[in-house]
C-alpha cells in the first residue's frame, strides 16, 4: 500500500490562489471586488462599510445574480457585453411579456384579500407644541377665536427652536401616541383640544377633517391589485430565470477577499486548503 500512498499524493496539484481582488466567478467570468463596491455605491448611495456582515451577505448575493442574470441575456443575444448588468432583467422579462391580470382573476384576489384594502377611521390633524402651559393656553384662546392656525403657529414660534407643531398629516388611531389617541378621536372636525400636558411640553390639537373606517368596493382597489398581480408574475418569472442561469453557470465565492464575513448561500471556494 505503501507505494500507492506515495503514488496518490504526487499526482495532487497545486490549486492556485485568486488574485486579492477577485471576489467571486459566474462560469468563467470573473467579479472582483471593485465591481462589488460599485453595486453599494449604486443601489445604497455610499460604501457599505458600515454595514452588519449579515446585511452586506444579502447584498453580495444579489449582486452575484444580477452578473448571473445578465451573462443569460448576454448568452441569448438580448444585450451586449458592454451593457451594464443592472440593465439585464427588462429585457429577460420583455422576451416573455408577463400577461395583463384578467378581471376574473382581480375579483378573485379581492375575495380573499378584501381585509387587505379595508381603511380604518383616520383624522387630519394639525397641533401646536410649546413648552409653557400659558403660551398654549393663549394659543388656545386664539383658535377658539377663529384666528388663523399658520399665524397662532408662527407666533409661538420661538427663533432658533424646533418647531412648535404644524400639520401632522392623515392619521389612523393606531399611528398616534395612545397617550392621545382617544382625546383626538373624539375631536369634531374643526374643534380644538384642551391644552394637554406631556413630559415635554403642552399640547393643542386641531382636527381638521375626519373620515370614517370604510371598505372599499372592487373598482376602487382593482389598480392596486391589478399592480400586486403584475409584480407577482414578475417574481415569478425572475425566479425561472435565476433557475435557469444557477444550471447553466457554476457560482463560487472567494470569501476571503471579501472585508466582511461571508454569510451568504452562495457556494465558497477555497483554493489554499484544497491542495
Amino acid at each position: 500500500l505503501a507505494p500507492l500512498a506515495i503514488t496518490t499524493a504526487g499526482c495532487r496539484q497545486e490549486v492556485p490562489l485568486p488574485s486579492p481582488d477577485l471576489v467571486a466567478k459566474v462560469g468563467d467570468r470573473e467579479l472582483k471586488a471593485a465591481a462589488f463596491d460599485a453595486y453599494l455605491e449604486r443601489n445604497l448611495g455610499e460604501p457599505g462599510g458600515g454595514l452588519a456582515s449579515e446585511v452586506l451577505s444579502r447584498l453580495f448575493d444579489q449582486f452575484v445574480r444580477e452578473e448571473m442574470l445578465a451573462m443569460l441575456a448576454r448568452e441569448r443575444g438580448l444585450i451586449e457585453r458592454t451593457v451594464p448588468a443592472a440593465d439585464a432583467v427588462e429585457p429577460l422579462l420583455a422576451e416573455h411579456p408577463v400577461p395583463e391580470p384578467a378581471a376574473a382573476e382581480i375579483a378573485a384576489y379581492f375575495a380573499t384579500h378584501a381585509a387587505e384594502f379595508a381603511r380604518p377611521a383616520r383624522v387630519h390633524l394639525r397641533q401646536i407644541l410649546v413648552d409653557d402651559r400659558l403660551v398654549a393656553e393663549r394659543a388656545r384662546r386664539e383658535l377658539m377665536a377663529g384666528a388663523a392656525f399658520d399665524a397662532v403657529l408662527a407666533r409661538v414660534q420661538v427663533a432658533g427652536s424646533a418647531p412648535a407643531g404644524g400639520d401632522q398629516g392623515i392619521l389612523a388611531r393606531d399611528e398616534l401616541p395612545p397617550a392621545f389617541a382617544e382625546l383626538i378621536f373624539r375631536l369634531e372636525a374643526g374643534k380644538v383640544s384642551e391644552v394637554v400636558s406631556a413630559d415635554y411640553g403642552f399640547h393643542l390639537f386641531e382636527v381638521v377633517e375626519r373620515w370614517p373606517a370604510e371598505n372599499p368596493a372592487l373598482d376602487e382597489v382593482a389598480p392596486a391589485i391589478r399592480q400586486r398581480l403584475r409584480e407577482a408574475s414578475a417574481d415569478a418569472r425572475l425566479q425561472a430565470l435565476f433557475a435557469d442561469a444557477q444550471s447553466r453557470y457554476t457560482v463560487v465565492v472567494f470569501d476571503r477577499n471579501l472585508p466582511f464575513n461571508y454569510q451568504g448561500s452562495l457556494p465558497i471556494s477555497r483554493p489554499h486548503e484544497e491542495r
